[in-house]
């Protein structure tokens, strides 16, 4: 069977037109799940769906490396790091993730970030820029929660950095160079600190990630190049001040659905919270190249083909989701949860597939963010610009979600 195929000799240009609609938009135009394209010059299959999702993550059939292009591993990912790696060396790196996502560590973690809230807002009485607001909470909480002991004046610093590389991770020109230097930057600092815990010039704690990562050994038993353990601190850090992005969304879904928040109120903050995961943009796609040639219901797949499963389509089609158009929270009261259906952060397995081992640290920090502003603040939404744009990436409400205190 020939698989649809979108004419012409680049798509490049549609795919940032169109951004998180991109893929959807030209599966309904074809009336196929599975579509062919070009982008940056290269062949690239494009899927949307379920069934589709579990095909892409079947790790027997696609590989993570060499998936992401280069721009996006220099800044987003990181080179060396987990999201590049498959089969035991990936099982093993993922572990040590997982090993961090304890209840106890968890719930450390809401503390801190309850904590951390209410300093914020203590230091901002009249109002408060909540993406920004936010990516100084989840900086500081971040910090604390690795074992990366940095001083005060240089947490500022840190909250830019790690802004800078999901920011313009996928920017061209001068915001992508910034990006670039901000984790070179970054990345040097923790080198240093994991030549410190090594030689015992610095005293971290051995519970903490900066401890842990630094004296991990991998599936042959040897120990991490400090470059990766670097990496792959930043892989904790940077994905926790990104969380930033959701917050805003949260914030923005509590001005647009006041009618839902007595989900927050009456103690039902998850239901909440996994719908203004689904509904709202975060990642637009996951990459993965074909290990070795396969077809799949007709379909012809050829080694090394870049692929690509829509993780915002998927979120909302209307084959699984009923009403997906609609924020309606109460869909996930009686939801059984499947690896494949809903995918904001990537699907699969936790432990042997790519699911985000973050997730469940995602929810947790906007449950607890979701109660501090239902239930411990009171505020108001000043008249501001909260729409947002499909083709940015990542998206956010144009003013960024303000708030007055009361």
């Amino acid at each position: 069977m020939a698989m649809p195929k979108e004419g012409g000799l680049d798509h490049t240009l549609e795919v940032l037109k169109e951004g998180y609609h991109y893929i959807m938009n030209h599966a309904e135009k074809f009336d196929h799940r599975i579509f062919e394209t070009r982008i940056l010059a290269e062949k690239v299959i494009c899927m949307v769906g379920k069934e589709e999702a579990e095909l892409f993550y079947d790790n027997e059939k696609f590989s993570r490396k060499n998936a992401a292009p280069g721009r996006i591993q220099k800044t987003l990912f990181g080179q060396g790091g987990v999201q590049g790696l498959d089969g035991q060396a990936h099982h093993h790196r993922k572990n040590m993730f997982m090993s961090l996502m304890t209840k106890e560590k968890l719930t450390e973690m809401q503390a801190l970030v309850r904590e951390e809230w209410r300093a914020e807002v203590k230091a901002n009485q009249e109002k408060l820029e909540v993406y920004d607001a936010a990516k100084n909470v989840l900086t500081r909480a971040a910090l604390k929660w690795t074992g990366v002991s940095v001083d005060s004046t240089d947490e500022e610093q840190w909250v830019d950095e790690l802004s800078d590389m999901f920011e313009h991770a996928a920017d061209v020109g001068p915001k992508h160079w910034k990006a670039r230097y901000s984790r070179i930057k970054a990345q040097g600092w923790l080198e240093d600190m994991v030549d410190k815990v090594r030689n015992h010039e610095l005293a971290a704690d051995q519970d903490r990630a900066l401890y842990q990562f630094s004296m991990h050994k991998d599936h042959n038993g040897k120990g991490l190049e400090k470059s990766i353990v670097a990496v792959e601190i930043l892989n904790l850090l940077r994905p926790i001040v990104a969380i930033a992005v959701y917050i805003d969304f949260l914030m923005l879904s509590i001005h647009d659905f006041p009618e839902k928040v007595a989900h927050i109120e009456d103690g039902d903050a998850k239901s909440f919270i996994q719908e203004v995961r689904r509904y709202y943009p975060f990642f637009p796609f996951a990459a993965a190249r074909v290990k070795q040639d396969f077809t799949w219901k007709g379909y012809e797949f050829k080694e090394g083909t870049l692929t690509l499963i829509d993780l915002y389509g998927t979120n909302h089609d209307p084959d699984i989701w009923e009403n997906p158009e609609r924020f309606e929270p109460e869909r996930f009261m009686e939801w059984k949860s499947s690896p494949f259906d809903f995918i904001p952060q990537g699907g699969g397995e936790f432990d042997i597939g790519h699911r985000c081992a973050g997730e469940w640290m995602t929810i947790d920090i906007l449950k607890e963010t979701a109660e501090f502003f239902v239930n411990e603040v009171s505020y108001s939404f000043p008249k501001q610009n909260l729409a947002y744009s499909m083709n940015d990436i990542p998206s956010l409400p144009k003013s960024r979600v303000v708030i007055t205190f009361e």
